[in-house]
């Protein structure tokens, strides 16, 4: 969600922060500003309420300098969007500030203690409090005992009455570690104060933060994207560890300051992956990465000639996966539409019961405990608040977790025992489309896994289909190729509708789910998913000639049940035709029979009926983002919208 940069080193430090923040502006926010030290007016804030851009002018209108600081870019939790509530926020004093990722969920009750003490708050933000909070810490290690009227506030927003020692009984990173511990909720934080020079200090509990490991400079950042410019040696902080950066290091310790080893990963994403190379967006150009991460997320886990499947480093061991009852996936949005796919795939291929949950809801439902049950967690982040708290449910069940994770070291690959990673690269665009094709590839390849493990596939089974995944980058390729410039004139004709209906049956509805998700994204029209059979439950009822209709309905000749389903699905095309429905169907090249039911094709290749789904979402990727593009809308950017929610 929340944007962070910090930076201590010999490079000018305003420039760093605010090319920082640009690189994560994919996160979604709503304000942004920065705070600075060591320069010769002490600690100087500028903020401002909307995009980046328009703190870089209040920049250039009234400029700011020093030798350490932190910026920040808000999606608004606690109060609207506006200067005021934008980070970062001071204490009372005006000399130490605090930029926040996460909510606090007992900010009402520390508001009023401290209220009590005389504190006087100047936004509607929770993150404000967590200020105070260290304030408070520092004087009653003081021994500063201020009555409500004897305290002094700062004037206004701009000057600042210091009534705070300049020395402090004791250190920043000891007053924040004390303030944390009063806090309820989640929080990556990033402290600074015009006492203690050329000193940053980090928390988490919850949100992501990372810490980049330079040569002679140090990096705060609450994404990896956001500092790879400049180092790819990185230190995940993970919940209860505090940060402190200085110009000759960083150390680290717990919440009760015990020392703790840096544990730096190096990253091996090229930083040019996240630059939009030529594109007009970063969505576009992720589309057109999927072969790309397709590949990489296939390599080295299958073996063309054996169709045996490859799982490393894990934990959980072949005979868990035998003997195991189930598999329960916990997900969120796009996620959790490829765990609805993995389920066909699972249960087709291994014979092995699988329940699909939203991850915000799991711990909610009081889920019966089955230590043999297996989690499966899909992530594209890996810090996703829902997903975090599903998985620790299904710990504290007795179940033993595996992720499926687009990033090395997130929290929720750090608490499994077992991870698939994704190889898809950043991705920066908000709405998904390179992970969730790597999200399905990487489940096939464990549903292939699976069925061999427990003897419910042949050698020959799993070298056809191991060829088949083989072939679906290059699929993808002839897709992007053929159905770009059609999405884009199919864009003229929709971009105005107001409802959108998908329609997909099995392992093809949580596509139609993941074609109308992406539409209405972006585009911000309404659109809906359905399971094409219950079209007579009730949907029928909203077809006339203004509501466009989008028909998965593909089919694989060689496989009994898909055919079926296709022609139970031309039956539903027929209903939404004979109400002068207006259908877009994605169907199988060479099928001329559809042709002539429907006002509009997109053709893709042929594919294994498992398979299907990887290629079926990529004409619906390019028609949402045509119809955004045509429709004026932010297609990286989707309002209210943030890449990875940290918080619940």
């Amino acid at each position: 969600m929340c944007g962070i940069v910090g930076y201590i080193g010999p490079k000018s430090v305003v420039p760093t922060i605010i090319e920082g923040l640009r690189r994560l502006e994919y996160r979604g926010y709503d304000s942004a500003g920065i705070a600075v030290a060591g320069g010769p007016n002490g600690l100087e804030l500028r903020r401002a309420p909307g995009k980046l851009r328009n703190l870089e002018a209040v920049i250039a209108n009234s400029p700011v300098d020093g030798t350490f600081g932190i910026g920040h870019t808000r999606w608004a939790t606690h109060g609207r969007p506006t200067e005021e509530n934008a980070h970062p926020h001071r204490d009372g004093s005006g000399t130490l500030v605090v930029v926040h990722n996460g909510i606090v969920e007992n900010y009402l009750t520390l508001k009023q203690a401290l209220i009590a003490k005389g504190h006087k708050f100047f936004s509607e933000t929770d993150t404000e409090i967590i200020a105070h909070l260290i304030e408070d810490e520092i004087e009653l290690a003081s021994g500063i005992t201020l009555k409500p009227g004897e305290r002094t506030h700062r004037a206004d927003i701009a000057e600042a009455v210091v009534h705070a020692p300049t020395t402090s009984a004791i250190p920043l990173e000891e007053a924040v570690r004390r303030a944390v511990k009063r806090i309820t909720g989640a929080f990556a934080i990033g402290v600074l104060s015009a006492h203690e020079p050329n000193k940053l200090v980090a928390a988490r509990m919850g949100p992501p933060a990372v810490i980049g490991l330079g040569d002679g400079e140090f990096f705060l950042a609450s994404d990896v994207p956001g500092i790879l410019h400049h180092t790819r040696n990185i230190h995940f902080l993970a919940d209860g560890e505090v940060a402190i950066l200085t110009t000759s290091g960083v150390t680290l310790t717990d919440f009760n300051a015990a020392p703790l080893p840096l544990k730096p990963q190096r990253i091996l994403w090229d930083p040019i992956q996240a630059e939009k190379a030529g594109y007009k967006h970063f969505m576009l150009k992720e589309i057109n990465e999927q072969p790309r991460a397709i590949r990489d997320t296939t390599l080295g886990r299958v073996s063309l000639d054996t169709g045996q499947v490859f799982l490393q480093e894990m934990q959980i061991t072949p005979e868990d996966f035998r003997t195991a009852s189930q598999i329960t996936i916990a997900a969120c949005g796009t996620s959790w539409h490829a765990g609805l796919a993995g389920k066909f795939m699972i249960e087709r291929l291994a014979r092995l019961p699988v329940e699909v949950d939203y991850a915000s809801e799991y711990r909610y439902r009081d889920p019966i405990a089955d230590p043999r049950a297996i989690g499966l967690l899909i992530t594209q982040s890996g810090e996703t608040a829902d997903t975090i708290a599903a998985q620790r449910e299904l710990i504290a069940k007795g179940s033993k977790t595996l992720a499926i994770c687009n990033v090395v070291g997130a929290a929720v690959t750090r608490e499994a025992q077992g991870t698939i990673t994704t190889n898809a690269g950043p991705e920066i665009g908000v709405a998904s489309t390179k992970a969730f094709t790597a999200q399905l590839t990487a489940l096939f390849v464990f549903a292939l896994y699976l069925a061999q493990l427990r003897g419910t596939i042949t050698q020959e089974e799993s070298i056809h289909l191991v060829t088949e995944l083989s072939k679906v980058p290059g699929k993808i390729e002839e897709i992007l190729r053929s159905v770009d410039d059609q999405c884009c004139q199919l864009a003229k004709s929709f971009s105005t509708a107001r409802d959108f209906l998908f329609l997909g049956r099995g392992i093809h509805y949580p596509i139609a789910l993941e074609g109308a998700l992406k539409l209405k994204e972006i585009s911000y029209i309404h659109a809906e998913g359905y399971p094409a059979g219950e079209m007579k439950h009730g949907p029928n009822a909203l077809i006339d000639e203004t509501l466009p209709c989008v028909c998965i309905a593909t089919k694989d000749p060689s496989d009994a049940s898909s055919v079926l389903k296709y022609e139970k699905t031309l039956s539903n095309i027929q209903e939404v035709t004979a109400r002068s429905g207006r259908v877009i169907a994605i169907a199988i090249e060479g099928d001329e029979h559809i042709a002539q039911l429907v006002e509009h094709v997109i053709y893709i290749p042929q594919a294994p009926e498992l398979l299907l789904p990887v290629l079926e979402v990529v004409p619906l990727q390019l028609l949402a983002y045509h119809i955004a593009v045509r429709r004026g809308c932010d297609v990286d950017q989707p309002r209210n919208l943030a890449k990875s929610v940290t918080v619940e």
